[in-house]
């Protein structure tokens, strides 16, 4: 008899505690952060989550359809949901052209930009004359809108008075037609994209260098070794986290040269050489009235963004930064 009485004041104890560390639970989260700021973050988050998230997720639903434009709503029903679009997509030449557009953009661009703003961040980082001015150059077209960039090289690259041609011209070259040459079109976008964006690499690596301990190039000097090899062998493999952040953003503005391209060449004009996916894209949509085709281009796109930012991230989550 006093083993059941026992038993049951047990259970009695045990129900008690379970349901005070419930309360206790319940009153620490209502006095956490996260609740206290609810009424400051709710309002803005909802409304990114609408417009943002919102239009991919109707995008993505728009992709599965023959949706042809505004006379009609686009039919959601799950006999009207297929892959057409994309097998489409998967078989038109066009898309493949884009897409290796898109890949060499992305790819060259990054790549020479990075390097140069390593280079220019090794420059300033070693206190060189006219460093302020140097800085100065290369920062100021970070400033400047796609737009404005676009205009100011399609004068650059003029044939018969720009001041790329009067250039190569005092060496006896050119004049070449930078943005009517399918041959050299795609490498002159490419050029005014470096241009544009070498001042950001050049911060991020200048931050990087100058976190990095005096007392290593000390060691590498009394080591023997020259500047050179102090660099490429002690100082450039700790700017991994720098390298990673500078590719991404990058890519990331590769992505979406979509506005530089459409300030340059005007409207649904962008030469095959230089037609990239974002481009395909809006010509589809805006033009040709193919609203779900280009809604499965634009998945395809965003899927290409996903397979940048991922790694990033999960990269970041690594290091404990997220």
């Amino acid at each position: 008899m006093a083993s059941s009485q026992d038993t049951v004041s047990g259970s009695q104890s045990v129900g008690t505690g379970t349901e005070t560390d419930w309360r206790t639970r319940l009153r620490v989260f209502l006095k956490s952060d996260f609740v206290r700021s609810f009424p400051y973050w709710f309002i803005p988050f909802s409304i990114m989550g609408l417009g943002v998230y919102g239009g991919i997720g109707y995008n993505t639903l728009i992709s599965f359809t023959d949706y042809e434009g505004f006379n009609e709503g686009p039919d959601f029903s799950p006999g009207n949901l297929d892959l057409e679009m994309y097998v489409q997509a998967m078989n038109d030449p066009w898309v493949w052209t884009t897409g290796k557009n898109t890949f060499v953009l992305l790819i060259v661009f990054t790549t020479v930009t990075m390097i140069l703003g390593l280079f220019l961040a090794i420059l300033l980082d070693r206190d060189i004359r006219f460093k302020e001015q140097i800085q100065t150059v290369y920062l100021l077209p970070m400033a400047l809108s796609f737009v404005v960039t676009a205009q100011f090289w399609l004068w650059m690259y003029n044939v018969n008075n720009g001041l790329v041609n009067i250039l190569l011209g005092v060496f006896g070259l050119g004049p070449f037609n930078w943005v009517g040459d399918p041959g050299l079109v795609l490498g002159a976008v490419i050029f005014a994209l470096i241009w544009q964006f070498s001042g950001y690499a050049m911060v991020v690596f200048l931050a990087g260098l100058q976190s990095i301990p005096n007392d290593q190039f000390e060691a590498a000097q009394v080591d023997g070794a020259n500047v050179f090899k102090t660099y490429w062998r002690v100082i450039i493999p700790q700017l991994k986290s720098s390298s990673v952040s500078a590719a991404v953003i990058l890519m990331i503005f590769a992505l979406k040269a979509f506005t530089f391209l459409f300030s340059m060449f005007g409207q649904y004009r962008v030469p095959k050489a230089t037609d990239i996916l974002a481009t395909l894209m809006v010509r589809e949509a805006f033009k040709l009235q193919n609203w779900a085709y280009a809604a499965a281009i634009g998945t395809i796109l965003l899927l290409m963004a996903l397979a940048v930012i991922a790694p990033y991230l999960h990269y970041q989550h690594k290091q404990g930064s997220l």
